[in-house]
C-alpha cells in the first residue's frame, strides 16, 4: 500500500488523494487477482479434475461432476485471497474478515447442499432406495443446514457467537414448530413409511379420497407423487399414507398373478335335471367325458344302495345342466395355459336374486400386466357366455327394446 502511494506522489498526486486512490488501486488489483485466481480453479476443475472423474471406473465421482459439488468448491479461492488481503487494509480489517468469513459459510452452504443432492442421487442407483427412498431424510438435513447455516452467517455479521443466537430459537419453538409443522409431520411419516415398508416407489396404490389410483413416482419429505392411469399426477401428503387407509397393490405384482373374480347371471327357469340324451351328448365334449363317467356311477351307486325309484326324477340323485355347466367351466379353467395354476381356483354359485343365479368365476391369470390381464378375462367369459347355451342354459339379461319388438310380432302373429 505504501509503494503505490509513494509511486502516485511520485507522479505528481497530492498525498491527501494518493491516500483514497491508493486504496481503490489495491481494491483493483485484489479483485482482479481473486478472478484470476477463481479462473484458474475452475480451468483445473473443468480440465484435470473433469478428465480424472470421467477416465475412472467409479459412478459416484461422475454424479459428483454432474451436481457440480467441485466447480462450486472453487468459489473457496476467492474467499481466501479476500481472507489473507483484509491486513492490508487496517481500519475495515474486521468487516473485511467478517465478509470473507461469511462468504466461506455460504460457499460451504452451497457445496454441502450440492452434496447432498449427490449423494440422494447415489443412493438411487442401488435396488434398495426403491425399498427405503432416503429423499424425505436428505430434505430434514437440508433444512437443518439452512438453518444452522443462516444462524451462522448473522452471527458472523454480527460478531456474536452461534450458541447464543440458537439458545434464544428455544423461546420461539411454538413459532417454528407451527412453520415447520408440514415438514415435521412429514419426516415422522417418512420414518413410519421407510421402517414398515408401507410404500415404496414403483408401487401401485389406490387412493380414492386423493383421487389417486397409480404408479407413485417419487416420496419426499412432504408429498408422495402417483402417476394415475390416465397420466395424470396425484400429490399426497406424506401424512396421509398413516393417517388414512390406501390399497397398494404391491403383493399382487410380487405373486405373479392377478385375480380374475366376476360373475354370469343365470336365468334360473333354464336349470333343470339332465335328460340321458343330455348327458350322453355332454359325454362327447373333451373336457366332461370323465366327469360324467365318474358323476353316474357315482350317483347310481347311492340310489341304488339306497332303494331309490329312479322313474320320478325328484327321487334320489340327479345330475343338473347347471352342475354339469359348472364342472365344465371348472376344468376348462384347469386346463387354459393363462390361468395360474397354484392359487385359488374356483367355480361357484352365489345366492340366487332378482337377476338369476350368479356363477361365480374366482381364478387368478399369471400374469399382472394390465392389458394382457384384461384380454385373458374377456377372452374367458367370451368363452363362457357362447358355451352356456349348449348346456340348455340361458344368461340372464333384462328385455330389450329388441326383445319387445318380438314379443308384440309374435302377437301379432297369433291373433
Amino acid at each position: 500500500m505504501e509503494f503505490i502511494r509513494e509511486q502516485l506522489i511520485k507522479y505528481g498526486v497530492s498525498a491527501e488523494a494518493s491516500a483514497g486512490l491508493s486504496n481503490a488501486v489495491m481494491i483493483a488489483l485484489i479483485a482482479l487477482l481473486a478472478m484470476i485466481a477463481n479462473w484458474i480453479a475452475k480451468r483445473i476443475v473443468r480440465d484435470v479434475v473433469t478428465r480424472i472423474v470421467r477416465r475412472n471406473r467409479f459412478q459416484w465421482d461422475d454424479i459428483l461432476l454432474e451436481r457440480r459439488v467441485f466447480q462450486r468448491l472453487s468459489h473457496i479461492v476467492p474467499a481466501l485471497i479476500m481472507y489473507y488481503s483484509a491486513p492490508l487494509f487496517p481500519h475495515a480489517e474486521a468487516l473485511i474478515v467478517k465478509g470473507a468469513v461469511c462468504y466461506f459459510l455460504i460457499v460451504g452452504i452451497v457445496v454441502l447442499n450440492a452434496c447432498l443432492n449427490a449423494a440422494d442421487d447415489i443412493y438411487r442407483t442401488y435396488e434398495i432406495s426403491k425399498v427405503k427412498p432416503i429423499r424425505g431424510y436428505i430434505q430434514v438435513a437440508k433444512i437443518f443446514l439452512f438453518l444452522v447455516g443462516g444462524v451462522a452467517v448473522i452471527a458472523a455479521l454480527i460478531g456474536e457467537s452461534p450458541i447464543i443466537l440458537l439458545s434464544g430459537l428455544g423461546a420461539l419453538s411454538a413459532v417454528l414448530m407451527l412453520i415447520f409443522k408440514d415438514s415435521i409431520l412429514g419426516l415422522v411419516a417418512g420414518v413410519q413409511l421407510a421402517s414398515n415398508d408401507m410404500v415404496r416407489v414403483g408401487d401401485w396404490i389406490e387412493m380414492p379420497k386423493y383421487h389417486a389410483d397409480g404408479d407413485v413416482i417419487d416420496i419426499s419429505l412432504h408429498t408422495v407423487k402417483v402417476r394415475n392411469f390416465d397420466k395424470t399426477i396425484t400429490t399426497i401428503p406424506s401424512y396421509a399414507l398413516i393417517s388414512d387407509s390406501f390399497r397398494n397393490w404391491r403383493g399382487m405384482q410380487s405373486s405373479g398373478g392377478r385375480r380374475i373374480k366376476r360373475a354370469i347371471y343365470i336365468d334360473a327357469s333354464s336349470i333343470s335335471f339332465c335328460t340321458p340324451e343330455m348327458l350322453e351328448r355332454f359325454r362327447g365334449i373333451h373336457f366332461l367325458e370323465d366327469y360324467i363317467e365318474e358323476r353316474q356311477r357315482e350317483i347310481e351307486a347311492y340310489n341304488a344302495a339306497h332303494r331309490i325309484d329312479t322313474t320320478v326324477k325328484v327321487n334320489g340323485r340327479q345330475m343338473t345342466n347347471i352342475g354339469v355347466f359348472r364342472a365344465y367351466v371348472l376344468n376348462y379353467l384347469k386346463r387354459h395355459p393363462r390361468i395360474h395354476q397354484e392359487m385359488t381356483l374356483l367355480v361357484r354359485q352365489l345366492a340366487p336374486g332378482e337377476h338369476g343365479l350368479p356363477l361365480e368365476v374366482y381364478a387368478f391369470a399369471n400374469t399382472v400386466v394390465w392389458a394382457e390381464y384384461e384380454t385373458i378375462q374377456a377372452d374367458l367369459f367370451d368363452h363362457i357366455f357362447a358355451v352356456a347355451p349348449e348346456f340348455g342354459l340361458r344368461v340372464f339379461q333384462n328385455p330389450t327394446g329388441h326383445d319387445l319388438q318380438n314379443a308384440k310380432m309374435e302377437r301379432v302373429r297369433a291373433t
